[in-house]
């Protein structure tokens, strides 16, 4: 396959069915914010009820860079099933798990990493460009490095078809492909199956600072577990047109977050429509319009954060509910895995 994105593997659209497996999943890595909300969590909340939706807790990738602070990964791994439980992703409806829990995967790893050499796992993209952001040369994590074929792992060992991915993330599918194709060949089985990347169209959710992008690492989010005083407090601070110096100025929505969160978040589009011409003429300031997207924030997480103090007053529950569900990813995997070993001819005792 050639390294340059291939198209034919990404959709854009996606109308879930009974036979469609979706994977996807956070690295637990901080709590989440307004950005995956709209990126992907209100999807999944929508997906789990018509197809089989698995969702990974993804620790070990996480770990490929916070390998000397393994705390911060363990430490998070509660707090990310706490804002699933809060957005209403339903346990008995989605399969979560957290993937060191499931040795399995490390296995079906270790058989993949037969079938790809180092020049391939160097020439990847999103590898090539996370290795450039976190300046790593020579001196890469081999886990860092091949992570690409643990993912590849985590997508197959549950033979899933759609995997929700950003456009960066594209060759990390294109590369599962790959991998699926070779195993499935050499080995002269259908035991895996080949997925599509899931990207869908619109733009992400810039950071508070104009950012293109909320990021825990930028400190520009509204996470889903901050009160109403934090909200409001980061709303007032927000980026907005650094041209619009006075309410009587015409300003500009274009780059504009402010109306970017509205877009996305607002139901009322008559009124959001109102509230950009009378911003583009001048004459509203910049408080009128992060007042109204105030307003609108608290009336969406208001639920969802007192859902998420209701489950957090019993951690424990929350912990053994994880555990029950990554106990049935496990056996699916388990089950995927014995085929796999047979059809290499390796279930010796069967």
């Amino acid at each position: 396959m050639s390294e340059r994105s291939n198209s034919s593997v990404i959709i854009h659209e996606f109308n879930p069915s009974p036979t469609d497996v979706i994977l996807t999943g956070d690295r637990p890595t901080g709590p989440l914010h307004l950005g995956h909300f709209h990126g992907s969590l209100k999807a999944r909340v929508a997906y789990q009820r018509v197809c089989k939706q698995y969702i990974l807790l993804a620790d070990v990738q996480a770990l490929t860079d916070n390998a000397e602070n393994p705390q911060k990964v363990a430490s998070n791994v509660l707090e990310v099933m706490l804002d699933y439980l809060s957005v209403g992703i339903d346990p008995k409806l989605s399969t979560i798990y957290v993937a060191s829990a499931i040795p399995e995967t490390s296995e079906l790893t270790m058989y993949f990493l037969n079938l790809v050499n180092l020049g391939r796992l160097q020439r990847n993209p999103t590898v090539k460009t996370e290795m450039r952001q976190k300046g790593y040369d020579e001196g890469v994590p081999v886990g860092f490095l091949t992570y690409p074929v643990n993912q590849a792992a985590d997508i197959s060992q549950f033979r899933a078809t759609v995997v929700p991915v950003g456009e960066d993330q594209v060759p990390m599918i294109e590369q599962t492909n790959d991998l699926v194709r070779n195993f499935n060949r050499i080995y002269n089985t259908s035991v895996f199956r080949e997925c599509k990347a899931l990207v869908p169209r619109g733009g992400l959710i810039p950071g508070l600072d104009g950012n293109s992008k909320m990021s825990k690492s930028l400190n520009n989010a509204i996470y889903l577990s901050d009160d109403e005083r934090t909200v409001a407090k980061k709303i007032k601070a927000m980026y907005t047109d650094p041209n619009h110096v006075r309410v009587e100025d015409p300003g500009n929505v274009e780059g504009n977050p402010v109306f970017t969160y509205l877009d996305a978040f607002d139901s009322d589009t008559a009124k959001v429509a109102e509230l950009k011409a009378h911003y583009q003429r001048g004459g509203l300031g910049d408080g009128v319009v992060k007042e109204r997207l105030r307003g609108v924030l608290e009336e969406m997480l208001a639920p969802i954060r007192a859902r998420r103090a209701d489950f957090a007053k019993d951690r424990g529950e929350v912990l053994r509910i994880l555990r029950d569900s990554t106990l049935r990813a496990r056996e699916v995997v388990a089950q995927n895995l014995h085929e796999a070993r047979g059809a290499m001819g390796i279930n010796y005792f069967q």
